[in-house]
C-alpha cells in the first residue's frame, strides 16, 4: 500500500522471524548426523478441506498446511506482504489508464496428475470470488460460490485467457485499480479448474465463465464449495492434485496430513521428503516426547505450556492476526447500544497485559498495546490517528458507562455466549476474566466453546459471539495490507460472520483498496473507527501471540507470524539427528 509503510514494516518483522531462524541453525551446528527422512508440524486449527478459499476453508488450518502444495504467484511472507513465487509464473502491470496486468505460468508447470496449469486456473479462482455468479433459493439471489472474501476480484472486469493458455491478461474495472493486486492469486488460491471441470461434467470453463452459463457454473460451484471437503481416512486422491512441491498422500487422525514429494515438481526438490501436518486436537507434549513433531506454530497458550520443552527452542512472537470478539448484530445484541455494553466491560487493557505481551515488548507497531483499529495495522503510519478515534474509551471495564449502555438498549440485563475452537486454554481464560468484569454490569458470559466450532455458529445464531483472530481465524492469520480484516467488515462478505451491514463503511473499504495516497488513507481510516466504535461489530483486543517451537537438529525454520504461518518454507526444513 504506503511504500514507506513497507520499509517500517520489514525491518520491524525481520527481527521477530531472524529470531526463530538463528535458534534453529545453531541448533544444529553439525554435518556429521544423519538427515530424517520425515518431519512432524504441529499448528492450532483444523484441516477439513482442501480448497482455502471457500467459507469454512478461510477459517481452517488449510492455508498453513497447504501453501507449498498449491502455491501461487505470490506468498504472503514474513513481513506480512506479497513475495513473488516465481517458480508459478510472473505478474506484470501493463501501462495504461485501466489497470491491466499480464499473467504469465511457467512454461514447466503442470499438476500431480500430469495436465498443465493454465490460464484456466486463473479464470476458476476470479469466478468463483468474483461474486457477480448468483443464483435464487427462496426467491433471494444468492452467490452460486460460497467464497470468502471478494475483495479485489470483484474489482476484475475480465480475464482475456485462451483455454489451456500459459498466459491470461487480467482486466480491472475502470476507476477500480485495486492496490493490492498482488495478493490475488496466491498461495492456495489457484484451484485445479480441470478437475473442477471434469467433476461439474463442463467441457470448457472458460466459455462457461464467459458466457455466463448458468446451468455450468451452478454445476462448477457445487463441485467447488464442498469437493474438496477432506475427512480423516475417507481421502479421494484423484481430486487433490498438487501444483507445488508436495502433494497429499495420506490423511487420518493417528497419522496426521502427510505430504509427500510431488514427483512432477519443477522447482527445487524438496529438501525433505516427507511432512506431517497435525492440526489441533494431538497431544502435543506426548508427540515431541515421541518425536513425531518437530516443529511446532500455535497461538500462545492454546496448546497449553510448551515453554519448557525438551530439546526445542522457543519464541513468543507478535502476529499480525489481531485477536477480537466478532459480535452478532441480531438477536440480544441486535442493537448498537447493547454491543457497546459489552464493549465497555471488556478489560482490553488487562487483557493484553496477561495475553497480548512478549518477553520483549516493542515500544511501538505489532505487539506494543491494544489494538484500537480494525483497517489499519499498528505500524503503518495512519494508526495512531485511526487509532484515537475512539478507541481509548473502552481499554479498561467500565462498569457504569456499560450499565448507561444496557439502559439506552433498554435492558436490565444481557447474556452473551462466547464460542470458539476448543480445547484452547488461552481463550478459554480470556472467557473467564471477561466474565468476571462483566458480571458486576449485569452482563452474563457463558463459554461455549467446542473441537467442533466455527464462526458460521454466529451467524446461525447459535452463539453471540466470536473469539477468533483475524476474519474469524482460530488459527494463523493477517497480512499487512488488511485485505482479510477489511473483507470481514465489508457487506455482502461471507467471511463477515456477523452480517454487519453499513453502506458508508463498505464506500470507505472500497476506497481504501483503490486510493493509496496518505491523505485518503488518513482521513478514510479514522471516519471509519469513529463508525465502527460507536456500531461495535467487533471488539480488537491485541496482535496474537504466537508459540514457534523448533527442535534441536532443524535447519531453515522461519517463523511466519501471517496467515502463511511457519510452513510457509517447509520445503527447504531439514532435520538432522
Amino acid at each position: 500500500m504506503l511504500q514507506v509503510r513497507r520499509a517500517l514494516v520489514r525491518s520491524l518483522s525481520l527481527v521477530a522471524a531472524t529470531a526463530v531462524v538463528t535458534g534453529s541453525l545453531a541448533a544444529c551446528s553439525s554435518e556429521n548426523f544423519e538427515q530424517v527422512p520425515s518431519i512432524g508440524y504441529a499448528i492450532d486449527n483444523t484441516i477439513t478441506t482442501y480448497n482455502a478459499n471457500t467459507t469454512a476453508g478461510s477459517v481452517s488450518g488449510a492455508m498453513a498446511a497447504l501453501g507449498r502444495v498449491l502455491p501461487g504467484f505470490t506468498f504472503t511472507g514474513p513481513v506480512g506482504s506479497p513475495v513473488s513465487d516465481t517458480d508459478i509464473g510472473t505478474a506484470a502491470e501493463l501501462p495504461g489508464q485501466t489497470l491491466t496486468v499480464s499473467y504469465k505460468l511457467n512454461p514447466s508447470s503442470v499438476y500431480s496428475d500430469g495436465i498443465p496449469l493454465s490460464c484456466d486456473d486463473l479464470v476458476l479462482t476470479w469466478a468463483a470470488s468474483n461474486g457477480r455468479f448468483t443464483k435464487d433459493v427462496d426467491g433471494a439471489q444468492v452467490p452460486m460460490f460460497d467464497t470468502a472474501n471478494t475483495l479485489g476480484y470483484s474489482d476484475i472486469d475480465r480475464i482475456d485467457c485462451q483455454s489451456g493458455s500459459k498466459d491470461a491478461t487480467v482486466v480491472f474495472k475502470p476507476g477500480r485499480a485495486f492496490t493490492e493486486w498482488r495478493t490475488l492469486f496466491g498461495a492456495t488460491s489457484l484451484m485445479p479448474s480441470h478437475i473442477a471441470a471434469q467433476r461439474a461434467g463442463v467441457p470448457d470453463l472458460v466459455t462457461a465463465v464467459n458466457s455466463g452459463d448458468t446451468e455450468a457454473l451452478s454445476k462448477i460451484a457445487d463441485f467447488w464449495n464442498t469437493g474438496w471437503n477432506m475427512v480423516p481416512g475417507q481421502l479421494d486422491k484423484t481430486v487433490l492434485v498438487s501444483s507445488g512441491p508436495y502433494r497429499v498422500d495420506e490423511y487420518t487422525e493417528d497419522g496426521g496430513l502427510v505430504l509427500v514429494a510431488n514427483e512432477r515438481w519443477w522447482g527445487n526438490k524438496p529438501a525433505t521428503d516427507r511432512i506431517v501436518v497435525w492440526p489441533r486436537g494431538v497431544d502435543l507434549v506426548k508427540d515431541v516426547d515421541s518425536q513425531s513433531i518437530e516443529v511446532i506454530d500455535v497461538g500462545a497458550g492454546a496448546a497449553g505450556n510448551l515453554g519448557e520443552l525438551s530439546g526445542f527452542s522457543t519464541v513468543q512472537i507478535p502476529s499480525r492476526s489481531i485477536e477480537q470478539f466478532i459480535l452478532a448484530t441480531s438477536g440480544t445484541l441486535g442493537d448498537d447500544a447493547a454491543r457497546r455494553a459489552f464493549a465497555h466491560c471488556v478489560p482490553r487493557a488487562a487483557l493484553f497485559d496477561q495475553f497480548g505481551k512478549t518477553p520483549n515488548v516493542p515500544a511501538t507497531g505489532v505487539g506494543s498495546g491494544v489494538v484500537d483499529s480494525r483497517l489499519a495495522v499498528p505500524d503503518s503510519l495512519v494508526y495512531r490517528d485511526a487509532a484515537a478515534a475512539d478507541g481509548d474509551r473502552y481499554s479498561n471495564a467500565d462498569v457504569a458507562a456499560a450499565k448507561v449502555s444496557l439502559s439506552e438498549a433498554g435492558l436490565d440485563e444481557l447474556t452473551v455466549r462466547v464460542g470458539y475452537l476448543a480445547p484452547d486454554p488461552a481463550r478459554a481464560q480470556i472467557v473467564s476474566e471477561v466474565k468476571a468484569a462483566c458480571a458486576p454490569a449485569g452482563i452474563t458470559i457463558e463459554d461455549v466453546s467446542s473441537s467442533s466450532f466455527e464462526p458460521q455458529a454466529l451467524r446461525d445464531g447459535d452463539v453471540d459471539a466470536v473469539l477468533a483472530g483475524t476474519a474469524g481465524q482460530a488459527g494463523a492469520a493477517g497480512m499487512v495490507d488488511m485485505i482479510d480484516a477489511r473483507g470481514a467488515l465489508r457487506g455482502g462478505n461471507s467471511s463477515n460472520f456477523s452480517g454487519y451491514e453499513n453502506p458508508r463503511i463498505d464506500q470507505i473499504i472500497d476506497q481504501l483498496n483503490t486510493d493509496p495516497g496518505i491523505a485518503a488513507q488518513l482521513g478514510l481510516s479514522v471516519e471509519a473507527e469513529n463508525i465502527l466504535w460507536t456500531q461495535v461489530p467487533t471488539i480488537p483486543l491485541f496482535n496474537q501471540v504466537r508459540t514457534v517451537a523448533v527442535a534441536q537438529g532443524m535447519s531453515a525454520v522461519a517463523a511466519n507470524p501471517t496467515r502463511s504461518a511457519t510452513g510457509w518454507n517447509m520445503d527447504r526444513w531439514v532435520l538432522r539427528r
